[in-house]
């Protein structure tokens, strides 16, 4: 099994792509014909992944999309995960975080049953929460440390011996990266901060969402957030893909949307 640092490498590489599609189903918004089938969140995503699987380098699905579901969404989750190539980074966006004996079976679940290449953790309860995902040294763990939310700044970004929450967080994240395994979470919404970031972890992978519906500037990502060899970062996007159109065009139009994101991205490299 490649390390996710190399099968990541690899696929950004292969599609020339730093794209990551959030895979996050709403059967509110699926289109007509779609929306209220048996198997519509499988066959809503099966579209999007063979219209896209070219122009990306990862996909993200966020657990809370599928677990609000059911065994049904559970479901949907597994055949997601079937459908996507395995050459393919698949990232397990659910931000678990708690004491080291129940991180443990989270990692294990994400790991070893859903079988992930990385997941995204919460590091609010410091290292014994996060360790239990770093041991499984071939896995991605991105730590949450700058989001995009409004209310983010209310923690992130008070200060402690002169230094952000969000800087001290990139910090440790350094020191839990032994196995070459970690990388960050940080939001496409405050490029001098990503540049801070960016500073402080060297070449480490960062995902960054924001971009779209949340109102990332793509410019200021790409001025602030590359590494040193122009790759080291993964620019998700999820309803500005996937809701690209209500009609029953929904995959075409992700996919055009997708292309075209990825070629302002590689316009700005």
């Amino acid at each position: 099994m490649p390390s996710f640092i190399d099968k990541l490498d690899a696929i950004v590489a292969k599609n020339n792509s730093l794209v990551c599609i959030g895979l996050d189903p709403d059967p509110d918004r699926f289109p007509d014909g779609v929306r209220g089938a048996e198997h519509d969140i499988i066959t809503f995503n099966r579209a999007i992944i063979e219209k896209t699987t070219d122009l990306v380098c990862a996909y993200k699905l966020n657990m809370a999309f599928y677990e609000v579901q059911g065994p049904r969404g559970l479901e949907a989750l597994e055949a997601t995960l079937h459908a996507i190539p395995e050459d393919i980074v698949v990232i397990g966006d659910a931000k678990r975080g708690d004491i080291d004996n129940t991180a443990r079976m989270y990692a294990k679940s994400l790991f070893e049953y859903y079988r992930f290449d990385a997941v995204t953790v919460n590091p609010y309860q410091g290292s014994d929460a996060i360790l239990p995902f770093t041991d499984y040294h071939d896995h991605g763990v991105f730590v949450l440390c700058l989001t995009s939310n409004p209310s983010a700044h209310e923690f992130q970004q008070l200060e402690t011996n002169g230094d952000p929450v969000y800087v001290r967080v990139a910090q440790a994240a350094n020191s839990w990266n032994s196995a070459g395994n970690v990388g960050l979470v940080v939001g496409a919404t405050n490029g001098p901060a990503l540049g801070e970031v960016r500073k402080a972890v060297g070449d480490m992978p960062l995902l960054i969402p924001g971009i779209g519906a949340q109102g990332g500037d793509l410019s200021m990502v790409m001025n602030h957030g590359l590494n040193s060899r122009g790759t080291g970062i993964l620019v998700n996007s999820s309803r500005g893909i996937l809701y690209a159109s209500s009609g029953t065009d929904y995959a075409e139009s992700a996919r055009i949307a997708a292309r075209k994101l990825k070629d302002e991205i590689n316009e700005l490299r």
